[in-house]
């Protein structure tokens, strides 16, 4: 089995590198899920990585008879929670059926409000900073190990960290070479915030960039490695997914890198038109937007569609 590197967090815990991610697209729990999930942690990942789909991925531990403490396990407070994060927790861990989770995140800054339908906008109650206020209350629980945010930018941190009492562990942003954040990952390390990047294949866009071609060929190497492998080494936690058992042992597998091959996918977002978001949340609503939010209230500086402007 592959000895899979782990990256210490600013609460003194660790986090594997590699994860295994459950959002399958769809809210609800499947045998799909449950599956997938048992196959990865027979194949030694033990780093999951959930979100509102923890019934599954609960049974899939339970059947895997891997040692609950050897389990990094992720779950996330949706936007419909913000104002109650700890009933939320507690019916996470009732459905993953532990008495723990090693990370909560509050999965975007907006918050949803059910009784009218609507996103709040930055300025209602709860704000994000309030929300975090009382996740930083679990905390002290035991409920959950540690606590962070996904989908943060510069922006929604430097408003979010002048109010902490519990700096976030880590930020889990949308990442790959044609997103690589390369700005936001320079400030969230100088904050000793790590940075776990979903979609780091970014969605099989590079099967035929020839660059990133020419680099897995002479290598030996998939292209889902190659791009891992970047991820990791430059110094960010990474959560592919994959239902495909071989695909999902290719994934635990780093290779290794030199600099020439980090500054190629370092600079591919270069190209013309590449630089963008691969994900489908985006919103052609309010000139560009995501969950009700316009780029500039989530400090995305992205043109409608997700393409970056820069």
């Amino acid at each position: 089995m592959n000895r899979i590197p782990r990256f210490k967090l600013n609460n003194g815990g660790y986090m594997p590198a590699i994860g295994i991610g459950c959002w399958m697209g769809t809210v609800g729990d499947s045998q799909q899920v449950e599956e997938m999930v048992l196959t990865a942690l027979r194949l030694g990942y033990r780093h999951i990585d959930t979100v509102r789909n923890e019934r599954s991925v609960g049974k899939a531990i339970r059947a895997s008879n891997v040692p609950r403490s050897e389990i990094f396990l992720v779950t996330k407070l949706s936007s419909e929670d913000h104002d109650k994060p700890e009933e939320a927790l507690q019916r996470s861990l009732g459905q993953l059926d532990v008495d723990y989770v090693d990370l909560y995140l509050m999965h975007w800054p907006q918050a949803f409000d059910t009784d009218h339908a609507r996103y709040r906008s930055p300025e209602e109650s709860p704000t994000f900073i309030e929300t975090w206020k009382m996740l930083e209350n679990l905390v002290d629980t035991g409920k959950t190990r540690s606590i962070g945010v996904s989908n943060f930018s510069i922006k929604t941190l430097e408003i979010l960290l002048k109010h902490v009492r519990i700096v976030p562990a880590t930020n889990q942003v949308e990442m790959h070479p044609y997103l690589p954040q390369h700005d936001l990952l320079s400030y969230c390390s100088s904050r000793d915030i790590l940075l776990t990047a979903y979609s780091p294949i970014g969605k099989y866009k590079f099967a035929t960039d020839p660059s990133v071609l020419e680099i897995a060929q002479r290598i030996d190497a998939s292209i889902a490695q190659v791009l891992l492998s970047w991820g990791v080494k430059r110094g960010t936690a990474v959560i592919p997914k994959s239902t495909h058992e071989l695909r999902m042992k290719e994934n635990l597998t780093l290779i290794a890198l030199d600099n020439e091959d980090m500054q190629i996918l370092d600079d591919l977002y270069r190209q013309p038109g590449m630089h963008r978001s691969v994900c489908g949340f985006h919103s052609s609503e309010l000139g560009g937007s995501c969950f009700g939010w316009t780029y500039a209230q989530l400090g995305w500086d992205m043109l409608e569609g997700g393409i970056m402007r820069s």
